[in-house]
Formats: structure tokens, sequence, C-alpha cells
């Protein structure tokens, strides 16, 4: 590519907050660090990122394509037709756009994207945000030209050659939360004079936080202890009408979370899942965490991400099946174990990577140019 055209990047991927996210942040750091990139992403149809993308200030254009189910069924046949179709879409948008770099972050519409991309000689980047990558980016990094990682010894499922340690790219505004305390707790309606316990179930929700939390408010609230609830749209009247039978200032519940950095100001402790850029989001922000890894992802990935953390001493793990009778007990004892919370703050804080994102547009950069 001649260095007189202007940089034409395809952004690829999405389904969950877990994949949008990282990929707004490698758009946002390609147009800081190259003002004249021409940016285009492409995402599954009637997933979030068909919303949270142009909300981010970026065109999108979406794939038929759906998850594969595990089991065998008629669905399969579905699955094949919609991603032959995806397959067909992705390569008019590619030849169409005429990117010199596509990057795929993960998500359903990532593999048709890259594959087409491939097929048709173009440079491709792969951001792997977990420690044990999905079947799709396994395939896919035959062809891939650069690999990002977050976690080490990544070198089990890919070319070595290929691999950079990047971290995972986080959101801009969570860089910097020390001085939002006031304007947080404003936000929110809270009391600065009490603890806050921040519960994220992820983009989607995670109904067995949500059921939980639920069980335990009572418990939460006769220790005066502050609640940020982000449950996600399904379970949202639920605890709408939970929060409302017990008409305590204490509790903030909403489905989603558009000011994530004054909720990490605020909080004391954090109960989440274990998704990769939720880690690394963590890790950054440097407060002690307990995680509830999903079961329902590829390989259990989200326990081995939250076992990585509390090897090292660095976060407190509650199983999904053991949720509901130990996680919110477990988060008053932490909250109150004023050492251990220092210690888990420190040690994640440790693990922080934090200019992921621009290093992978540098990549993209080197990539197109030949560098």
């Amino acid at each position: 590519m001649m260095k007189d055209r202007k940089l034409r990047v395809i952004v690829s991927g999405g389904g969950t907050g877990g994949h949008i996210f990282p990929a707004v942040s490698i758009a946002n750091a390609l147009k800081q660090n190259y003002p004249d990139t021409e940016i285009l992403f492409i995402g599954a149809e009637g997933k979030m990122e068909m919303e949270k993308v142009p909300a981010a200030g970026y065109k999108i254009v979406g794939l038929p394509v759906v998850g594969m189910k595990r089991k065998l069924s008629l669905s399969m046949i579905t699955f094949a037709f919609k991603v032959m179709k995806s397959l067909k879409k992705a390569k008019k948008i590619i030849k169409e756009f005429n990117p010199d770099v596509v990057v795929g972050v993960g998500g359903y519409a990532s593999g048709p994207a890259l594959r087409a991309a491939t097929g048709l000689h173009i440079p491709c980047l792969i951001q792997e945000q977990n420690s044990y990558p999905g079947i799709t980016n396994k395939i896919l990094a035959a062809k891939a030209s650069r690999i990002c990682v977050a976690y080490d010894n990544m070198d089990r499922f890919f070319p070595a050659h290929k691999i950079i340690k990047t971290g995972n790219p986080v959101r801009g505004d969570i860089k910097n939360i020390k001085n939002k305390n006031i304007e947080a707790f404003e936000f929110f309606g809270l009391n600065p004079d009490k603890p806050v316990i921040l519960i994220v179930g992820g983009s989607l929700g995670a109904g067995t936080i949500n059921d939980s939390i639920a069980e335990g408010l009572q418990k939460i609230l006769d220790k005066d202890i502050q609640v940020i609830w982000q449950t996600g749209k399904t379970y949202i009247p639920k605890a709408r009408e939970i929060a409302e039978s017990f008409n305590s200032p204490n509790v903030y519940v909403s489905d989603f979370i558009y000011k994530m950095d004054y909720a990490f100001s605020v909080a004391d402790i954090i109960i989440t899942r274990a998704g990769a850029s939720t880690i690394s989001e963590l890790c950054i922000v440097g407060k002690p965490a307990v995680f509830v890894p999903s079961p329902n992802v590829s390989e259990d990935h989200q326990t081995k991400n939250a076992k990585a953390l509390c090897d090292v001493n660095a976060a407190i793990m509650v199983t999904d099946a053991e949720s509901r009778s130990k996680l919110t007990d477990e988060a008053i004892i932490l909250l109150s174990d004023k050492e251990k919370c220092r210690e888990l703050a420190e040690n994640i804080k440790k693990l922080e990577l934090p200019d992921a994102a621009d290093i992978i547009a540098k990549e993209v950069y080197k990539l197109a140019y030949g560098e």
C-alpha cells in the first residue's frame, strides 16, 4: 500500500460488550493515531453491536450469521445456510470498501469477515481476549498475519511467530477514575460516606448473579451497604420491583450502565462475570473483585480467566453453582476485610496492560504498509 493513500480498516465481530468495547477502542486508537483512517465495522444482524457501534460514531454493516448450536438438529441446516450467505455478503462488503487490513475481535461476524478477507489476500489481525481461545480464532489463526493476545503461553494455540502480547483494549474513560468520586456519587444518588458494592453481570446480564443478589439484598442492606446493580435488559423489571419493595436509597438499579468510569470510581468491591475484557478493565481500575464465571461459555474459559487471577491473590472466585448460597456472604465478608481488599487491589493492578489499543493500532498500520 502507498502511504499517500488513506488507511482503510474493517473491524469485525461483536455479540457482547466483551467484543464490542475492545473493537471500538481499537477504532478510536486508529483515529487518534492516524486521523485520516477510514473505518467500517462488520457485525451480526440483530446483535447489540448494531446499536452500540453507531452510538460510538462508526458505520456498521450487518451479516445474517448466527451461532452454531452444540447439539445436532435441523437448526444446523439454517446455520450452514446463514454462514454461506454471510461469507458471500462479507466478500462483497470487503471488495467494495477495499480495506488495507481487517481486524477480528471475536463474535459471530468475525469468522465470515476474516475468512472472506484472507480469501482475498488482505492482511488480517486477530485480537484474542481470552486465555483459552474459541474454535473460530484457532481456525482463522492459520491465515492471520498478527494475533494480539492478553495472556502468556498462547503459543499452545497459535503460531508463536504471529503472537504479540498487547493486553485487551479497554474504554478510555476508565483509565483515570481517581478524581470522579464527587460527580459519580451524585450521578448514582448515593452517599459518599457509605461503602458500595458494584454488581455487573455483563452487557447482556447474568441470571445467576441477579438471582443471588435478589436473594441476598436484605443482608446487604442490613449492613448499610450501598449497591449499584446492572442487571441486563431481561432482568430489569424484576430487579426494579425488588428494589422498590425495599424502598431504600442505598440501591441503584439499571439494565445498562453507560458511565462505567463513574461506577468503578465509587465501587469498593465489584461482583462480576469473568469475561476477558471485564478482567482487563478491573486490572486497570485496581479494585477488589469477586468473580462468578459463566459456565455457559466455550471451553469454560471464564473459569480459566478467573483462576489465573486467583492463583496470584488478585481476586476471589465463587462458582456459578455456589453463587446463590455464598455470593452475598462472601462479598460482605470481603468488604469488611480492609487488608484483604488492599491486597487484592494491589495485586490486580500489577497485571494491567493499559496501552493495548494503541499497540494494536500500530500493528494494523504496520500490516497496511508492509512494515
